[in-house]
């Protein structure tokens, strides 16, 4: 059933659904969070350092969860599956990913904690505006091709990051190349952000969500 949208094309609000397979894949990527922390910050060798081996398992899990974003939305779109609940998960799962690495990162001291600041603000700046937006009744943002790009590169910088922070010959290849991609997504991350206060201001200036 074709879901009721506003003047702007945004759907106000996805059919209530739980058991759907983009749900269950957004589930599994939440619960690789904790799995991530551990390979990355409780994973440790004999010696009592960080585990390359368990940097390498993080790396993997990931590139599974970047590749598990890019197909829960390909079928909720195929199987016409789409869900409110899909809405919150999916971007929670790809914000859960950013905030979990970026702060293992800065714990073991591989980028500065004045980059988890920069990303942070943006989150909470995203906070505020989507708190307002729900207070009036429209149930999410368009999701941005700029958005969705700042995610993967960030996704993209911090495995080459931690690989760059290893004692071996891709090391210095690894971290140069990660650092690119750090500053190419967190300048689209802000960017963003703009996007999205951009459309905000023009869903809070129109009359409301219609309702089905």
């Amino acid at each position: 059933m074709t879901q009721p949208t506003s003047d702007h094309g945004y759907t106000a609000e996805p059919p209530e659904r739980i058991w759907t397979i983009p749900n269950l894949i957004s589930v599994a990527r939440l619960l690789g969070v904790p799995v991530f922390l551990w390979l990355v910050l409780g994973l440790h060798t004999a010696a009592g350092g960080h585990s390359a081996a368990g940097d390498w398992w993080a790396v993997g899990l990931l590139i599974a969860a970047g590749v598990s974003d890019w197909l829960d939305g390909k079928i909720a779109r195929a199987l016409n599956q789409q869900s409110r609940l899909g809405q919150m998960l999916d971007p929670a799962a790809d914000r859960l990913y950013i905030a979990a690495t970026v702060i293992a990162l800065a714990v073991r001291a591989i980028i500065p904690w004045w980059l988890v600041a920069v990303l942070a603000a943006r989150e909470l700046l995203m906070g505020v505006v989507l708190a307002i937006l729900r207070r009036r009744g429209w149930a999410a943002l368009q999701v941005s091709f700029v958005g969705k790009t700042a995610t993967l590169c960030l996704l993209y910088a911090f495995p080459l990051l931690f690989l760059g922070s290893h004692v071996a010959v891709y090391a210095e290849t690894a971290r140069v190349a990660g650092w690119s991609f750090v500053f190419w997504g967190s300048a689209l991350y802000w960017c963003s952000a703009l996007l999205y206060i951009v459309q905000a201001r023009r869903l809070l200036a129109g009359p409301g969500p219609a309702m089905g």
